[in-house]
């Protein structure tokens, strides 16, 4: 062929030199130049010619050389928590106690598995589902959240985080602030550097977000939009005190802000009664509602809901239309079918008992194997928030080592918007069998004096 005795960038021979030289017809010619060019191996310049492209060498090692797309990507960071390490896949071998989904000892398999049988059999199971989502799964929403709220206030997503991402590309513009309890949720801070926004840390205590720093913070920066956790904070268990909870909604309302509701641990109770959702009680539209069926029941359950009201709703299901229209209709059936059953009552009973019991007994392994850390009792959820002694350094390095012990622990690091306020990981006391959470603390303290010894 007449490209192989050429060399990168010689011009091939014109159209009709090739139609005279081979006898084929101008649409063949036409034809066979837009295939090589598709295929990289030339490049075409109306009303000069068409000439053959650079080689395109093969990697001594088998990888594709893709660095130039580092120029391409420049200026678009998503932020030192890609939403890639929420979901690492650890060593088959490895003790689990990093993530936010439950062991699958814990989920309720065998009723999901009847669920959606039943749901996958209905008639108009493969019908298209309305874009805010099936009416009688919103309203088991609107039951939920309580209060006032009614089904039409419910827009169905796929899980929590595609409502995160929702709500942060609907309300405010890129590069514009959004406050954030520090620590937080990792996936809030990936979900809202991938918007654009810019986090801003606003501290807390052991009763919540400090409301005189947020109403300096809101006033420092000019933010429109709060995103918190008030029924149950992760990663520290913290619950906004009573007295709190009415004055974050008028410290928001005072500059016209929105109020981000995270209510990810509702049906993840220890066997106490949760307190009322915020939107419960917000009847002006400040708070956005968000929650999950995913981390209660299993990971591919991914049923989650946004619950809002005014003008801002019709943004949230503009941003879902273009995303995905429409959460899969049999997902949504199977939920409702899950959810109208004795089997989540009972499963509901079962879970808060077998989660009050893996964290009483997480934080007795801490206490017998490591009494220098310190750590307290959520009423609900899946995690410790554990403190740990200045001199153990940082506690990203920890992590590292706990791996290489086999067992996966959460650096607290990662859970803060800017500079970390001091040495902590996070535990998970619902990844693991219960039996495997002594033998995960006896790796973390083998890990703990590797780093003490080191040198």
């Amino acid at each position: 062929m007449e490209i192989d005795q050429l060399a990168p960038g010689d011009r091939l021979s014109s159209s009709r030199e090739l139609i005279d030289r081979y006898g084929i017809s101008p649409a063949t010619v036409s034809r066979a130049i837009a295939r090589l060019a598709a295929e990289g191996a030339v490049v075409t310049r109306p009303g000069s010619g068409t000439f053959v492209a650079p080689r395109r060498t093969a990697p001594h090692d088998g990888v594709a050389d893709t660095s130039w797309q580092s120029v391409t990507l420049a200026g678009r960071d998503t932020g030192p928590v890609p939403a890639g390490r929420l979901l690492d896949e650890p060593h088959r071998d490895a003790i689990t106690m990093a993530g936010g989904y439950l062991h699958r000892s814990l989920r309720p398999d065998s009723a999901l598995v009847a669920a959606m049988r039943r749901a996958a059999g209905r008639p108009d199971a493969w019908d298209r589902a309305p874009t805010a989502g099936l009416a009688s799964l919103r309203a088991v929403f609107a039951r939920l959240a309580g209060g006032a709220v009614t089904p039409e206030d419910v827009l169905v997503t796929s899980g929590g985080q595609s409502a995160l991402s929702i709500v942060f590309r609907a309300i405010i513009p890129p590069g514009s602030p959004v406050l954030m309890e520090s620590p937080t949720y990792p996936g809030a801070l990936a979900a809202a550097r991938a918007a654009g926004l810019r986090p801003v840390p606003v501290p807390m205590d052991a009763d919540g977000v400090r409301l005189e720093l947020l109403a300096e913070a809101f006033a420092r920066t000019g933010a429109r939009l709060l995103y918190c956790q008030p029924a149950l904070h992760n990663p520290t268990g913290a619950v906004l005190a009573a007295d709190r909870r009415r004055q974050l909604i008028d410290v928001a309302r005072a500059v016209d802000a929105f109020v981000v509701e995270d209510d990810f641990a509702r049906l993840l109770g220890h066997g106490g009664t949760p307190p009322p959702a915020l939107v419960a009680d917000d009847h002006e539209g400040t708070v956005i509602y968000l929650t999950s069926l995913t981390k209660p029941a299993a990971p591919s359950l991914r049923i989650g809901a946004l619950i809002a009201r005014g003008p801002v709703m019709a943004r949230l299901r503009a941003i879902r239309h273009v995303d995905d229209f429409f959460v899969a209709r049999p997902l949504q059936e199977a939920a409702v079918e899950l959810l109208s059953t004795p089997a989540w009552e009972r499963h509901q009973s079962s879970l808060a008992n077998a989660l009050r019991e893996r964290c009483a007994t997480l934080a007795a392994e801490l206490t017998r194997r490591l009494p220098d850390w310190s750590t307290r009792l959520p009423n609900a959820g899946l995690h410790l928030w554990v403190s740990l002694p200045a001199a153990l350094g940082n506690p990203s390095e920890l992590a590292d080592a706990a791996r290489t012990r086999g067992v996966v622990v959460s650096s607290g690091d990662d859970f803060y918007p800017a500079e970390p306020q001091g040495p902590y990981l996070r535990l998970s006391f619902a990844a693991a069998e219960l039996t495997d959470l002594a033998e995960g603390v006896r790796r973390l303290s083998a890990a703990a004096h590797d780093l003490a010894h080191r040198g």
